[in-house]
């Protein structure tokens, strides 16, 4: 395009008041130039670039685990933030939060989880959420039990929020992990926050009969599941367990789960065999998520294995 024709394609967008989008998309015929297609997305950190570049908060937070308070509602929980050493803080990281058991703590998950040790050198952010106290100590409301009156999910979302405002976190990448009641949490969350929620991995919990019938994610969601065969309070076959007193539930089973994972997200495959870490997965799911059973022969309260839970989870995003 000559001079002359961009001085008076110049002068007449500004005539009529048009946006730069729209004089990119008429001069942007520059020799050797695209066709200006975009797809919405920011591929450098997979955030929706229709809002704009990411902007980092400031100061950079150094690394370390320190101890948050959020209010929701009426009530101030609390969590642990931890910091891993490769935080970079100048680029969007992944984020996770990872649920304790029953009458655990987000200090005592913090110490005794897989997961920093295998998401740390990627600099992932983690979370370890406190849930308020029920009947059988600490822990979370996932329906019939095990904490009444608390809207956790309330506090997950708000959580991710206010770990937004002071860490640069991808909002496509977030993550919910737990143990025991803490992975009855990560499920709930997949049923009820998929909207947050990229993908989740529980362990040592099912879906409940109680409640399976009001999992309706909003869309398609990971899900990879840890469980022992051997574990009697979450009786791998499924049925009524006493996990808090005066609140029982019945377990689907870790088995009936899987399936009710591969009907939710709309799977059309076959579970494949066992591979060496006793997982059995579905591939072909709606949207491309995966559903996966991983089973411990003779395990008990199996927590979920790291090296195996993270791969899956970070090649999935919101």
């Amino acid at each position: 395009m000559s001079l002359r024709l961009h001085f008076f394609a110049l002068l007449w967008l500004v005539t009529a008041g048009c946006t730069r989008g729209n004089l990119d998309a008429i001069l942007g015929a520059k020799d050797g130039g695209g066709d200006g297609a975009s797809d919405g997305k920011d591929s450098s950190n997979g955030n929706d670039a229709s809002s704009g570049p990411v902007t980092c908060p400031s100061p950079i937070l150094k690394a370390g685990d320190s101890t948050e308070t959020i209010q929701v509602g009426a009530t101030s929980r609390s969590y642990v933030l931890h910091i891993p050493t490769k935080y970079d803080g100048s680029k969007p990281a992944p984020l996770i939060l990872d649920f304790h058991a029953q009458s655990g703590s987000g200090s005592s998950e913090r110490a005794n989880s897989p997961y920093p040790a295998q998401t740390d050198p990627e600099g992932v952010v983690m979370a370890f959420p406190t849930g308020l106290i029920g009947p059988g100590g600490a822990a979370w409301n996932v329906g019939p039990c095990c904490v009444a009156d608390v809207d956790d999910v309330a506090f997950a979302k708000a959580l991710v929020q206010d770990v937004q405002k002071v860490a640069c976190i991808d909002v496509t990448r977030v993550y919910a992990v737990g143990l025991a009641t803490g992975g009855g949490m990560a499920y709930y969350l997949a049923c009820r926050a998929a909207d947050v929620f990229a993908a989740v991995a529980p362990a040592a919990f099912d879906l409940l009969e109680e409640n399976v019938a009001d999992c309706k994610p909003s869309r398609s969601i990971t899900v990879i599941s840890f469980r022992g065969t051997a574990d009697l309070l979450v009786p791998y076959g499924g049925g009524a367990s006493t996990v808090v007193l005066g609140m029982p539930v019945t377990f689907l089973g870790a088995q009936a789960t899987f399936k009710k994972w591969a009907e939710l997200d709309q799977c059309t495959d076959s579970p494949s065999a066992e591979d060496s870490n006793g997982c059995s997965s579905y591939s072909a799911c709606q949207r491309g998520v995966e559903v996966i059973l991983c089973s411990k022969q003779g395990g008990v309260l199996e927590a979920g294995n790291a090296s195996v839970a993270w791969p899956v989870l970070r090649r999935h995003t919101r």
